[in-house]
């Protein structure tokens, strides 16, 4: 029985197909849209690239969207993902060639009408993202001298995001949520400290990383112990810092619809009170 049955080329080199177990897949090789045709048998050495997309939403949208794309640039992407894989030592979500591949096609079709890429958010994701940062600019940097093109350093962020969700299998809309939140908390710390934060200087990093932390750990239900005493020293001794602690702890809370413990204040009344002295 042969590895593979032809159900739908999409273009020259991307086509649906069916496996001995029936499971609907993509198949990527040079060519190998052009030679077989449907209900042909497709040996396994023809497939550079194999993925199966089990959502049949993503299915639809990714058929979608590759009979539309030149095929060079399709290629370059399909090079980009193999980018992140490479560098990641996990199996990447699946997700990632409908969602990168749609997001680069954006990006692209915006750059050549002229529309400003603006990243809101870029500073952040360069903390709490640095592997991923790391490898979204080398994407960006690959598909400018590919394409021609000149894709900006906020597209390095938004790429980067992508990265995160492909490796850790997370929603882009999440790790989007997440990073607004962080920028909307710096924002209050440095309105009601009356404060600007250098955004190369180490407390910037050590803030935002542990914003990050605390978010991630009210997301996995994770318990912090609480330091009673060292709670109500720091509400008798800095309670400006502990006052404004809480009022971001509530934004937290009401953002993620999670629980939040007194330990959480507790640890990030201390981050700011070492910015207020450092600022001060």
């Amino acid at each position: 029985m042969s590895d593979f049955i032809v159900k739908k080329p999409l273009n020259n080199n991307v086509l649906i197909a069916q496996d001995n177990y029936q499971n609907e897949v993509v198949l990527i090789g040079s060519g190998i849209g052009f030679n077989f045709k449907k209900n042909d048998s497709v040996e396994e050495e023809f497939v550079e690239k194999l993925f199966v997309l089990r959502d049949q939403e993503q299915q639809d949208q990714y058929k979608k969207i590759v009979p539309q794309i030149d095929e060079y640039l399709l290629q370059k992407i399909i090079d980009s993902i193999n980018m992140i894989q490479k560098r990641s030592s996990e199996i990447l979500n699946e997700k990632v060639h409908v969602a990168l591949t749609d997001h680069l096609l954006f990006a692209i079709n915006r750059l050549e009408k002229g529309m400003a890429i603006i990243n809101p958010f870029l500073s952040e994701t360069k903390i709490l993202y640095p592997l991923e940062y790391e490898i979204a600019a080398d994407i960006v940097d690959f598909l400018n001298q590919q394409l021609d093109i000149n894709l900006p350093d906020g597209e390095i962020g938004f790429i980067a995001l992508h990265v995160h969700s492909a490796i850790y299998n997370r929603k882009i809309s999440d790790i989007n949520r997440y990073s607004q939140l962080i920028t909307q908390l710096i924002n209050i710390i440095e309105t009601k400290l009356s404060i600007k934060i250098d955004r190369a200087g180490i407390e910037y990093i050590r803030l935002v990383r542990h914003i990050r932390y605390t978010i991630d750990r009210l997301v996995e239900g994770e318990v912090v112990q609480e330091p009673k005493k060292i709670a109500e020293l720091l509400k008798t001794e800095y309670p400006i810092c502990y006052n404004l602690s809480w009022k971001l702890m509530k934004i937290i809370q009401q953002t993620l619809k999670k629980p939040v413990y007194e330990a959480e204040a507790v640890y990030l009344t201390m981050h700011l009170q070492r910015l207020y002295q450092k600022y001060e």
